[in-house]
């Protein structure tokens, strides 16, 4: 009897432990982020090689519509409940071809630049920012060109990240479209999948012990104007 609680127990916190990311500024879950496939669920990405890990989809679901936003300027990405696993948040940005519909572009191809990547305070632990939020800000680029963008959210949680596929990742796309821009086409793109390796140090990682006194950031740089 007790063995049966502690099992539904555990598997109860294990469950209310996950999370989505389904919202941007002021508007309603799914409406400008595409729908990922753990909307039901709250579950994670767990292979860098799979589909999902573009923007947790295996097929292109567009969301109903695009949110318009000032290059320059600040956006902020909604967590349903909250991030509730250590791990580094990061943003890329994807600019879909003219005259193709963001709503249908799939993201293929090294297209993907990044615009964050959140970094640990170090010392008895690593220390994340993001760690229990439930919004993150980030900032447009203000010198890329007008246009309409798929912006990709990525929380990495590495609770359970010292053996290869241990990592979490919770990921979902946003269509934006970007006004006031300039004229500069950002370098170091990459591709999903392609861009992680399981091995890659900032994804394959003991954070417990010994405790890491630098941490590596999966992915390109991050594109400064």
């Amino acid at each position: 009897m007790l063995a049966s609680l502690a099992l539904i127990l555990s598997t109860a916190l294990s469950a209310t432990a996950h999370y989505t990311l389904p919202r941007v500024g002021n508007g309603a879950d799914w409406q400008h982020v595409r729908r990922a496939d753990n909307w039901q669920n709250n579950g994670f990405v767990g292979s860098v090689t799979s589909p999902q890990i573009r923007c947790f989809q295996n097929s292109v679901a567009g969301a109903s519509q695009t949110y318009n936003v000032s290059a320059g300027s600040q956006l902020t990405y909604y967590v349903n409940p909250n991030a509730y696993h250590p791990g580094p948040m990061q943003f890329y940005l994807a600019r879909v071809p003219d005259g193709q519909d963001v709503t249908r572009w799939d993201g293929s191809g090294a297209v993907w630049f990044k615009i964050y990547h959140e970094q640990p305070t170090f010392g008895q632990q690593l220390g994340w920012p993001s760690l229990n939020k439930g919004s993150f800000p980030v900032t447009i680029p203000r010198c890329i060109r007008s246009g309409y963008y798929l912006l990709r959210a990525e929380h990495i949680a590495l609770h359970s990240a010292s053996s290869p596929g241990g990592a979490q990742f919770y990921i979902s796309c946003a269509q934006i479209g970007v006004t006031g821009g300039g004229n500069t086409e950002p370098s170091n793109k990459v591709s999903f999948p392609g861009a992680y390796s399981a091995s890659d140090p900032g994804i394959q990682i003991n954070i417990n012990w010994p405790i890491p006194t630098s941490y590596r950031n999966p992915g390109p740089p991050v594109f400064q104007c």
